[in-house]
């Protein structure tokens, strides 16, 4: 397997856990992965389906999560497809087609569609060797993002009672992993848990008061760096990225009621540093992988602690330092109570005012927010100040970005490798990076070949497909950074 993680992949080596899940699924055995955002989770079921035999059938919640899984894998030479309501018939029948005869490794289906009696006797044709269920938090009532769909998935059961099912998510406190083995049967399963921990966030919580002024200095206090900014309703997206512009930051707003096709544009100029802040609803975020983004801010209280950990996973993918700055009014608390009272099933409002007490509980914190949060999803925390939150840092810590000069011949040489990865074919668009993520790199100078395959976002083994000359001026300037 690690054999087949190189060459593929183009990784050296596997990332914490990873090699003790996919040892568990290549045995047979099922398994709840619960890994931070970033952590690696994908490569859990991605690797075991080029090993084993048959189909990997992925249960995902989102088209443009699928397309971007696919898109990634085609990047890597792994024929892999999908089917939702994106495609015409003609597409889902040649993808049926496909799957028939065996020419897919991994088949994307979205909990709707895996349900629906004419999918599940085009599913029973098919040899079926592992079922990953992805975003499995879905599927329990309290969960942050439940999905009634998602409880249908217990005909997964029915239909491959043998096959070895995988189910993964980045938000589960202990309630919501106990829901998930029980709803997907997992019993016999392993679970397999990495720290929630995210060293390289500072967690912040202030007033109110004065929130758009704040935050345009927080931004200009870090000039062209990438920013998401989460609020409540679309128009406030809207008036908010505005307002941005207005003060001179490149802003572009995004919400589920714009067009998929403005959505994809928005989404693509974000990825590109085209635009330096995204002010959006929560309908922005999940399957992004841009690793570069400093700052994720809240506008307004979250709806649930899952909801917001998983929101300000989105900073700092790259390791290095990221800032989570929250709004906190007890204005927020009200208008949600409002809207709770507003629903017409007892058990939803209980499910939103148990998520309502405890990310209010987190906003008013005196003590570590580093703490609070890892408690919450189970972990244990010895420590009582973990230096990076403002509860613990002194007043005057509050980080801030500083930029260390930008290595121009580095800077063109990362440019060079751009166009070509740019002219090549299977390359994903948000895996080309965009001039200010080069001049961050530049600044920060990558020591190993290693870490360079990593920042484009692809293996080596593709990266030897472009040309030996683009890995030849990989080496040539990391190698003389080393010797510096």
């Amino acid at each position: 397997m690690l054999d087949l993680l190189k060459t593929t992949f183009g990784y050296a080596d596997f990332r914490p856990l990873q090699r003790e899940v996919i040892e568990q699924i290549m045995s047979g055995g099922d398994a709840l992965v619960l890994m931070p955002t970033g952590g690696g989770k994908s490569l859990c079921y991605q690797l075991p389906s080029l090993a084993l035999p048959g189909l990997t059938i992925v249960i995902s919640p989102l088209i443009a999560l699928m397309k971007d899984q696919v898109d990634a894998l085609h990047g890597n030479g792994i024929e892999a497809a999908y089917a939702n309501s994106s495609l015409d018939r003609h597409e889902l029948y040649a993808v049926e087609v496909a799957a028939v005869r065996g020419r897919l490794k991994l088949l994307y289906l979205a909990p709707e569609r895996l349900t629906l009696p004419q999918t599940q006797e085009w599913l029973k044709r098919l040899s079926v060797s592992l079922i990953a269920i992805d975003e499995a938090h879905c599927i329990s009532e309290w969960g942050h993002d439940f999905r009634p769909e998602y409880r249908k998935l217990k005909c997964l059961r029915d239909l491959y009672p043998n096959v070895p099912r995988i189910a993964l998510t980045a938000t589960a406190n202990p309630r919501v992993k106990r829901d998930i083995i029980e709803q997907l049967g997992l019993h016999g399963g392993k679970i397999f848990q990495s720290s929630f921990n995210r060293p390289n966030l500072t967690y912040r919580v202030v007033p109110k008061k004065g929130a758009f002024e704040r935050l345009v200095a927080e931004l200009r206090a870090r000039p062209q760096q990438s920013a998401i900014v989460y609020c409540f309703s679309r128009k406030s997206t809207e008036r908010l990225a505005e307002k941005l512009v207005q003060s001179g930051i490149p802003a572009a707003a995004y919400h589920a009621g714009m067009t998929p096709l403005a959505r994809s544009r928005t989404q693509e100029r974000f990825i590109r540093d085209e635009v330096s802040v995204i002010t959006a609803t929560i309908a922005f975020g999940m399957g992004i992988d841009k690793p570069d983004v400093r700052m994720v801010v809240h506008m307004d209280m979250p709806k649930s602690v899952e909801g917001y950990y998983q929101e300000t996973g989105r900073a700092g993918r790259d390791g290095l330092p990221g800032d989570c700055l929250l709004f906190y009014s007890p204005g927020d608390r009200v208008k949600y109570e409002i809207f709770i009272r507003q629903m017409a099933d007892e058990a939803d409002q209980a499910r939103a005012r148990e998520h309502l007490r405890f990310i209010s509980a987190y906003c008013q914190l005196t003590t570590c927010r580093r703490k609070f949060l890892l408690n919450y999803f189970g972990e244990a925390w010895e420590h009582d100040a973990c230096g990076g939150c403002d509860v613990c840092l002194p007043k005057q810590e509050t980080p801030q970005t500083t930029a260390a000069p930008v290595d121009r011949e580095l800077f063109e040489e990362l440019r060079a490798i751009r166009r070509a990865l740019a002219n090549a074919r299977h390359v994903p668009p948000y895996m080309i990076l965009g001039d200010r993520s080069l001049e961050e790199l530049a600044q920060r100078k990558p020591r190993t070949t290693q870490e360079m395959e990593g920042v484009f976002g692809i293996g080596k083994r593709k990266l030897e497909q472009f040309g030996a000359v683009f890995l030849e001026k990989i080496k040539r300037f990391t190698d003389v950074r080393s010797e510096r």
